[in-house]
């Protein structure tokens, strides 16, 4: 996928399970979070809060700021999926849409899906900065 993860699951390694580092501050992150959670797994995905002391301790390499303003993946094997790497990453794990992820992988579709990965990234940075306008009520801040 794009270079990121190798969709046999071999390369560097076979990837055994890919932790999520999501903010758990956020709307969207929240839903993603428990959408991904619900959907059946080729491959397990652990969610860790982005910036939180678990997450600065398994691993204290990243950059902890960076994670939450983009999804950030981390593969048993190490190898680190940012933005639309992880999002792909994150589908590919997904028994249902492993072929959805090669799919959005390829040159042709690869522009379009950054292109839809960023505009959720904006809406999310927006909620972030508490710029809710008519996308949230008092509930989900």
């Amino acid at each position: 996928m794009n270079g990121d993860v190798d969709p046999t699951g071999f390369g560097a390694g076979r990837v055994g399970c890919l932790t999520v580092l999501y903010d758990e501050g956020c709307p969207i992150c929240r839903t993603a979070h428990r959408w991904l959670e619900s959907r059946a797994q080729l491959v397990p995905l652990r969610f860790v809060p982005a910036g939180s002391a678990t997450a600065r301790q398994r691993f204290p390499g990243l950059d902890h700021s960076a994670t939450l303003r983009d999804l950030t993946v981390i593969a048993d094997n190490g190898l680190v999926y940012v933005s639309d790497g992880a999002w792909l990453a994150c589908l590919w794990a997904l028994v249902d849409y492993r072929g959805v992820a090669d799919r959005l992988s390829t040159p042709s579709l690869l522009p379009a899906a950054r292109r839809f990965i960023a505009a959720a990234s904006a809406v999310r940075e927006s909620m972030r900065a508490g710029d809710y306008g008519d996308v949230c009520d008092d509930s989900c801040r």
